[in-house]
């Protein structure tokens, strides 16, 4: 897909809802929407015709027009619960079949405004009360408090833990998105979990690769002939939408590299004992290398299990997924296309008035390839040539 200049994408979003812009040109910025549920939905690292890196659904934003299944508005971080699918589902009634047809997402994040409650030139605080039933019939009574923020260079240097090269130009922001319990009863494992899920929609293009480290195995008990090793499972689950194809998905020895094409669709995930605190994708057209970090509670192994199935385990589910848009079926339209990384807070039991914080950060780096490399390695543990040369052909599907 051909890049966006940021100015035309902010004066298309300017026509049609009243977005808030955080930072000052020809700096970094990022556009954040009240009508769209406080979601983060695009960003520039700044200057004349500088690229914008989030997705934008643009059908469905000058529609103005409420969409069957999701509003598919786009954005770099947005704000959805999960489980997706399975018997604790909230994207399924009860009884209904675990198909497109009949999924929905909840009206309280996919449609209709969030309340500001405070504003200030980095930062946006919103509010939103959430009314909510799973596949069980568990009711949920939930507020959230989500906080938006734009951040400084000297916070960039910390979270990345190494200075890029002064060619590098750099935009990152991060959502605080606490969840409360407002009902009068705790939450329960038997009756269903709900997980804080923010999902990052980006511009694909046949030069992008995603990058997401993961836990390698390691000697536990002895050495030699009496070692054992740590019995981490899967190193991807890569079976959401069918098993993902060779020619798109490779687990190389420190990262799994999946496709961002747009053009074939596809999800793949980190189990808990597998994921690390970073993702990230490269494109190598456009030289830009996105980074993706997030809170993970020391010790949290329940995460929700989001497949379109009555589960077993439904708390064996993953912590980092990233979902590569393309067709459902033959001949049927995609909803973007667009690349996904996502990040989810483990299985919350939340006693009546407790809440959880769970934070997502972005990063986008652009600049040399040289000099990008440099963070990559440090960050993902790869090589930009490793990730960029991982296929090599643009895939025919």
């Amino acid at each position: 897909m051909p890049v966006t200049p940021f100015a035309s994408d902010l004066a298309f979003l300017r026509s049609h809802t009243s977005p808030l812009l955080l930072g000052t040109a020809p700096g970094p910025q990022i556009v954040v929407a009240p009508e769209y549920q406080g979601r983060v939905l695009t960003s520039t690292v700044g200057g004349e015709s500088a690229p914008s890196f989030g997705w934008l659904g643009r059908a469905a934003i000058s529609s103005h027009a409420r969409q069957p299944h999701m509003n598919v508005f786009g954005g770099e971080d947005r704000f959805w619960l999960g489980p997706e699918g399975g018997q604790f589902a909230l994207y399924f009634k009860k009884g209904d079949a675990f198909d497109l047809a009949h999924w929905q997402v909840p009206e309280g994040f996919d449609w209709g405004p969030w309340d500001v409650v405070t504003q200030a030139a980095a930062g946006v605080q919103f509010r939103k009360r959430l009314s909510l039933r799973n596949y069980s019939d568990t009711p949920f009574e939930i507020e959230v408090n989500r906080t938006v923020r734009l951040l400084a260079h000297s916070d960039i240097l910390v979270a990345l833990g190494i200075a890029p090269a002064p060619a590098v130009r750099a935009v990152a922001f991060e959502s605080w998105n606490a969840v409360k319990n407002t009902g009068t009863v705790a939450w329960r494992p038997e009756t269903g979990l709900v997980s804080t899920w923010i999902l990052g929609m980006f511009n694909p293009s046949p030069a992008t690769t995603i990058a997401i480290p993961y836990v390698q195995e390691q000697e536990t008990r002895g050495s030699g002939l009496g070692a054992r090793d740590s019995g981490l499972g899967p190193i991807v689950n890569d079976a959401y939408f069918g098993k993902v194809p060779a020619d798109r998905l490779i687990v190389a020895p420190s990262a799994i590299l999946f496709r961002g094409d747009g053009q074939f669709r596809s999800k793949i995930g980190l189990s808990p004992s597998r994921a690390t605190p970073v993702a990230g994708s490269y494109d190598a057209t456009a030289h830009v290398l996105t980074l993706v970090q997030y809170t993970r509670p020391a010790g949290a192994t329940r995460y929700v299990n989001s497949m379109w199935a009555v589960q077993q385990n439904p708390y064996d589910g993953d912590v980092i997924n990233s979902y590569n848009d393309g067709p459902p079926a033959p001949g049927a339209a995609p909803l973007g296309p667009f690349y996904e990384l996502e990040t989810s807070s483990p299985a919350l039991g939340l006693a009546p008035a407790e809440e959880h914080v769970h934070v997502h950060r972005t990063i986008h780096l652009a600049g040399p390839e040289a000099d990008l490399d440099a963070v990559a390695r440090a960050v993902l543990k790869m090589s930009l040539a490793e990730i960029a040369g991982a296929f090599k052909a643009p895939s025919s599907r």
